[in-house]
């Protein structure tokens, strides 16, 4: 087989070159999953013309917007060219004007709908973002859609993805293999991180991702290591003594208030921003009810001549369990507040990381601070929630309020350049 020349990095090419029946790019951000994946459909479709492949992402959005223009640009890289079949979720590829097959793609939001095709080559971008037992049914379904019987052909499956945590890929990978060496031979691996790819990346790519990122996440998002982003402390690189502040409030000055909603137990983190850096000068904790915080809120600092912005929980749009007929926002907007909202709170996911990234990103840059005097139950908060059992944020010990919080004031105002999924995929 021949086709065009075509640039690879090494660990890219290393991918490619694997014999299995099921091999693995695991890589870092900007480190050319969606690319490598693309070319192998292209190989495929000069070495297999006529056979149907298929693409597989966690949803239709990504299908649209990452792997169609990658499709794109790899086919007239390597010498075809594509028609994009978006109401039938296709791909066609044609050599000049001869067919030679067609890509079939599906989400895998709800697989029980990966049905009624068959498919001789999948490519299966972002597994690990879906969660376990959906990636596990995933992979069952495409394998029984790879039913071509024509010989020589391998009807295999390449698999792309970050690593996020000891998942679907690592358990099938590393851990089935280890366990049961002689599936050796039919399960590769190749891992790669950024850095492999960093010549085809803008000059500020790497860096901006180290100033971005707390360290924990730089050996999954940079590195692209399994590393286990779910057990002991929810904020690992909080320190009381080096994200320490003695500021206080000055008269007058701009406030920043995170709120979460809890009856009985309401908590409000109140921070300012210097030079661009926010603080968290004082704390109400424990309070009653929307009201009762509304107006603490507004006499110990609106009725004092500060500007109160707040950043809410927003589960806060329902309905109030003071006043049924009253949302917790409605009162917080009733009281003169400014709010700070979506429709719905960001992933908890998103805002932990934010909050990790400003206690201490991967450049050794601690650009959030506390004033653990006047705030020591969010102090205690940071040094002692866990993760749960769930792999989510632990809610028993009662910590998670004024992380939560503060949360939704720091993934509102800091929040993480989205680079997952293939969204910032650039080229190689």
């Amino acid at each position: 087989m021949t086709t065009p020349a075509l640039e690879l990095n090494i660990p890219q090419a290393n991918f490619l070159n694997l014999p299995h029946k099921y091999k693995a790019y695991v890589a870092g951000f900007g480190s050319g999953k969606t690319f490598v994946g693309c070319v192998g459909i292209c190989m495929h479709f000069w070495q297999w013309p006529g056979i149907s492949q298929g693409y597989f992402a966690p949803t239709y959005p990504q299908i649209r917007d990452i792997f169609y223009p990658t499709m794109e640009e790899v086919a007239y890289a390597m010498g075809l060219k594509i028609k994009v079949k978006q109401g039938d979720h296709e791909v066609e590829v044609y050599e000049g004007r001869l067919y030679r097959g067609t890509v079939i793609c599906r989400s895998m939001e709800k697989p029980e709908t990966i049905v009624g095709f068959k498919i001789g080559h999948a490519l299966i971008d972002e597994l690990d973002v879906m969660p376990m037992k959906k990636a596990e049914t995933a992979w069952r379904k495409i394998i029984a859609r790879m039913r071509y019987n024509v010989p020589g052909l391998l009807n295999g499956i390449d698999v792309t993805t970050t690593p996020e945590g000891f998942k679907f890929v690592y358990a099938q990978f590393v851990k089935a293999v280890r366990d049961k060496p002689e599936l050796a031979s039919l399960y590769g691996l190749i891992q790669a991180s950024t850095f492999d790819n960093e010549l085809n990346l803008p000059a500020d790519y790497i860096p901006s991702l180290l100033a971005s990122y707390p360290p924990a996440l730089i050996d999954a998002y940079l590195r692209g290591k399994f590393t286990n982003l779910t057990s002991g402390s929810v904020y690992p690189d909080f320190d009381r003594i080096k994200n320490r502040s003695t500021a206080i409030i000055l008269p007058g000055e701009p406030l920043q208030v995170g709120l979460d909603f809890n009856v009985q137990n309401m908590t409000a983190c109140i921070n300012v921003v210097r030079e661009g850096m926010p603080l968290t000068l004082a704390e109400r904790v424990k309070v009653r009810d929307t009201p009762a915080m509304a107006r603490i809120l507004k006499e110990d600092f609106k009725d004092k001549g500060h500007q109160v912005k707040i950043y809410p929980d927003a589960s806060g749009q329902n309905t109030s369990s003071k006043n049924a007929s009253e949302s917790d926002l409605s009162i917080l907007r009733a009281a003169g507040f400014q709010l700070e909202v979506n429709h719905t709170n960001p992933a908890v996911k998103d805002r932990v990381n934010a909050y990790n990234a400003m206690i201490l990103n991967a450049a050794g840059e601690r650009q959030w601070k506390i004033n653990t005097d006047l705030c020591p139950t969010t102090t205690e908060a940071l040094e002692q929630q866990v993760w749960g059992a769930d792999g989510q944020p632990d809610k028993k010990s009662g910590h998670d309020h004024p992380n939560d919080a503060n949360g939704y004031f720091i993934v509102k105002r800091y929040p993480i350049v989205k680079r997952n999924g293939s969204s910032s995929e650039l080229p190689f």
